[in-house]
């Protein structure tokens, strides 16, 4: 076939790809994207941003409390790692892969080079391959940098004590160090998904900026859909819900829907992706005219009109299935949270526990602010605890009322005025200064 057909003809007759052909064609793009300096400086800022992050902690008492495990970055330097890993899987991965992958076809219309990388030994199929490979390996190579350097600083310049769980129970550091690798992996399939979306979208506009962008547009508008609606249905085909769901395994007892669903729906978005990508670029006439550089934005404009109505979609079906988050959910949650956390104050304090002990907890109540009585938001949930009294007077109930951020994942942060269960920090038996467990509660429960 000679090179005029194959930049006219879709590839329906030609043979499978050629493995030395995609190699070729990986080793080429792998040294474009290496030799990149905004490749270079995102490397180093994955390597160098988590110990930065650790040392202004080190150097200040303040802790990100609004993030999981947050308040518990100064205890243990896994905790760092998780607040590192939230952080990315909201922000850093979508503007990583957006870098690495959303530039990587349209740069060919940008410099008008389609007709000079296709030929003979090389086919559309084995260009499309060799340029997807080379973008998950960068995807993934600075992902994994930016997990080894989080956890680097978080033992360096923190330590590697036993880590909370979000059941109130005490881990031992290495099941604390096995669970943070696994949370790191499972940003995999949605990571994937994202640099498939900056392909498609990169293939589809032909505009760089499009397709470097919009993974992080895309986030962002994810982030606030879980927002939208007490319905999981909706929520769970989103893939911010599956940068999410690594939580279920640090509970007493972890649940594993919830992540089998994020890599199923990751997979699906990432075939969709590719599927779609792949029939743009096969269906492409290369050998026409040259098309001009500066194409305009009339393909993006249909792009973002695409891209809108799924949102509206995806907004409009917030409500539809079972509510993922109820009242007896989170109750079901946060009192053995509440219960197995004041354990572990009591005994930070030096004071004998029983082993099994609980505490005396009667007619505990959780209530949604605002009009509907289900679904993420900001929650009340009152705890009557049962204190014995001096003398021969009966015991008398203790309320303390926790105010509640619940998210759509099922996860929340309770936090409490200090007026029964003490400020952010206490003095532990030996005179140390340690996190009060008590102040701010973090727990995890399924919604399916």
């Amino acid at each position: 076939m000679s090179v005029a057909a194959e930049l006219r003809a879709p590839d329906r007759a030609r043979p499978p790809p050629s493995a030395g052909a995609v190699r070729a064609v990986y080793r080429v793009e792998r040294r474009k994207l290496s030799a990149q300096p905004a490749i270079r400086l995102l490397a180093l800022i994955c390597v160098l941003a988590p110990f930065l992050f650790a040392a202004i902690l080190k150097i200040q008492t303040g802790s990100p409390t609004d993030t999981l495990y947050g308040v518990w970055v100064h205890a243990s330097g896994f905790a760092l790692s998780l607040v590192v890993l939230s952080f990315a899987g909201s922000w850093g991965v979508p503007v990583v892969v957006g870098i690495v992958a959303g530039d990587l076809f349209s740069s060919e219309d940008r410099y008008g080079t389609w007709k000079l990388v296709l030929t003979r030994a090389c086919s559309r199929r084995d260009l499309f391959l060799g340029k997807l490979l080379a973008a998950g390996t960068f995807s993934l190579t600075l992902i994994a940098l930016t997990a080894v350097a989080s956890l680097a600083a978080g033992i360096v310049l923190v330590g590697h004590q036993p880590l909370v769980s979000l059941s109130g129970t005490m881990m031992s550091s290495g099941r604390s160090l096995l669970l943070v690798l696994l949370a790191w992996l499972l940003t995999v399939p949605p990571a994937l998904a994202l640099a498939a979306l900056a392909v498609v979208l990169s293939v589809a506009t032909r505009n760089g900026i499009v397709g470097v962008f919009g993974p992080g547009l895309a986030a962002l508008a994810m982030q606030l859909l879980l927002l939208v609606g007490a319905g999981v249905w909706a929520h769970l085909l989103l893939l911010g819900f599956a940068f999410t769901t690594w939580p279920a395994l640090f509970t007493a007892h972890p649940f594993y829907g919830p992540l089998i669903a994020g890599v199923l729906v990751s997979v699906a978005w990432a075939a969709a992706a590719v599927a779609a990508a792949w029939a743009i670029v096969r269906r492409r006439d290369f050998a026409g005219a040259p098309v001009a550089r500066r194409r305009g934005w009339r393909p993006a404009g249909r792009v973002a009109l695409a891209l809108t109505a799924v949102i509206v979609l995806f907004a409009l079906a917030g409500g539809w299935g079972p509510a993922g988050v109820t009242a007896d959910r989170l109750k079901g949650s946060l009192i053995p949270a509440f219960n197995n956390l004041t354990v572990l104050q009591q005994l930070a304090l030096g004071r004998p526990v029983a082993p099994g002990a609980r505490l005396n907890i009667v007619l505990p109540t959780c209530s949604r602010r605002g009009s509907a009585p289900r679904g993420p938001g900001d929650w009340v949930c009152t705890v009557n605890v049962i204190i014995p009294a001096q003398g021969s007077l009966p015991p008398q109930p203790t309320a303390v009322t926790y105010d509640v951020s619940v998210q759509s994942n099922g996860c929340y942060k309770a936090q409490s005025p200090p007026a029964f269960i003490g400020q952010q920090t206490m003095r532990d038996a030996a005179g140390h200064s340690v996190i009060n467990p008590l102040y701010t509660i973090y727990g995890c429960f399924n919604v399916l």
